[in-house]
């Protein structure tokens, strides 16, 4: 039996008060409807049905990629009838899964158990017991403690308010039951829609067993409604995170203020204080420390790198033994090799930093390349943008560069030349010679400077 998955995404999430969908919203830096259809690939089904909105060609711009078919709910009459625009894309003998796209960090592992519940030829829900029941639809039992129905909240009594096993909403079942559960379904409710939680009274009619699996906690299946919400799951996500982290070897100064949004990778001993920001790819070497308030985006961190206070690196790759910042910050295309110094309020983009060298203060190297064991000095400038191109600086191996100096390129300094501090350099530097632009130094006697009161 095949497995198809429907994820319901048509919802308008009023309540976010915002132009953009509600599953358009970022967790973790990535759309919510990216992390239920990650999770539904994983599961290996064999196509996934999108239920978006009319109006919702955004979402099916996102959703849209391998496995997916996006479905257009033109109007929204429930989450029953939502269900049935899919279905039909859907074999008569497929098992169905259904999901939320608003319900982001259910695991695999919980959906799996769900989904075998329902290979036995069962009805198969995900429930979860909580200790605050209100806005969920309640899970009702009979005198056996076998499931019998759910009832939503408007429509529960105050006993049946005091229920605290819930329903999520997923549940898997076969397409063919499925369908004829639902074409029985009225809306005869509060909001006058066709809920598909009304299966659950239907299959039990029917004597269709049904399956409970029971989620591990509230917040793997917790649905976002509102901004408030989408707080609580990002720091929810983010502490899933940490854990993974440390259970790596990472030491992690306070789980509480890390956040990560990709992928990361890290090697053994690698500690990371707070505030740290990983986003897209990022890999760690051994021993790795990132000190706080730094953002490191789809770059590489070889063995042994230092990176000091509130600096921001994304796509390079630094190589071992590396020490950067504070506050640096290392832009695009930058490679850095082993044991480069990169100081306080230094900017390097598209450029190669080889082996010792040193920028040590207050520094713009952009499409550059320095050579192994070369000193820039403070205030140094490689002027690489004429106003419509970009040039490129070559400089050579055991370089001096004196403080504020201007490289205006293109321009090559040779194998150890040494520039003079405060010159402007526009043509290029022979091997081992000293290149001087500044003015000679003259004084002036008796120059008295002017006053307020218009004395000298």
């Amino acid at each position: 039996m095949s497995l198809e998955v429907i994820i319901l995404a048509a919802g308008k999430g009023k309540r976010m008060r915002s132009g953009l969908p509600k599953v358009l919203h970022t967790l973790a830096g990535k759309p919510l409807i990216n992390h239920v259809l990650e999770t539904a690939r994983a599961l290996a089904p064999r196509a996934i049905h999108v239920v978006c909105g009319p109006d919702h060609q955004a979402v099916q711009a996102v959703a849209g990629g391998d496995l997916v078919q996006c479905v257009v709910q033109a109007e929204q009459l429930g989450t029953g009838h939502a269900v049935l625009q899919a279905l039909p894309q859907a074999g008569p003998e497929a098992l169905v899964l259904v999901l939320y796209a608003d319900v982001p960090l259910v695991s695999g592992d919980t959906l799996r158990a769900v989904i075998d519940g329902a290979a036995q030829g069962a009805l198969s829900l995900l429930t979860v017991v909580v200790d605050d029941p209100g806005g969920y639809g309640r899970i009702l039992r009979d005198a056996q403690g076998r499931i019998a129905g759910i009832v939503e909240e408007r429509d529960a009594s105050d006993d049946q308010r005091n229920i605290n096993e819930v329903n999520t909403g997923i549940l898997a079942a076969s397409a063919r039951a499925l369908e004829g559960w639902l074409a029985r379904i009225g809306d005869d409710n509060d909001q006058n829609e066709f809920y598909l939680t009304d299966v659950v009274a239907l299959a039990r009619q029917d004597g269709t067993a049904i399956h409970a699996t029971a989620a591990p906690g509230k917040e793997e299946v917790l649905g976002v409604n509102s901004r408030q919400d989408l707080a609580i799951l990002e720091r929810a996500y983010q502490r899933r995170m940490a854990q993974a982290l440390m259970s790596r070897g990472v030491t992690v100064i306070d789980p509480n203020r890390l956040d990560v949004r990709g992928r990361i990778t890290a090697g053994r001993d690698c500690a990371l204080d707070v505030n740290v920001v990983l986003e897209g790819n990022v890999e760690l070497g051994d021993r790795v420390t990132i000190g706080p308030n730094n953002v490191i985006r789809d770059s590489t961190i070889g063995d042994d790198v230092v990176v000091l206070a509130n600096c921001v690196i994304e796509q390079a790759s630094i190589a071992a033994g590396v020490r950067i910042g504070p506050f640096a910050r290392i832009r695009p295309g930058t490679r850095v090799q082993q044991q480069v110094h990169i100081g306080n309020f230094v900017e390097i983009k598209n450029s190669e930093l080889r082996t010792g060298a040193k920028v040590n203060h207050l520094s713009y190297v952009g499409d550059t390349t320095v050579g192994r064991n070369t000193n820039i000095g403070a205030g140094v400038i490689t002027c690489n943008y004429d106003g419509a191109h970009k040039h490129r600086t070559e400089i050579g191996d055991d370089v001096f560069i004196g403080s504020n100096c201007q490289l205006v390129a293109p321009v090559t300094i040779d194998q150890g030349a040494t520039i003079g501090a405060g010159s402007t350099i526009t043509n290029d530097v022979p091997e081992r010679t000293l290149a001087v632009t500044r003015a000679r130094q003259r004084h002036v006697a008796g120059w008295r400077r002017p006053s307020k009161d218009g004395k000298r």
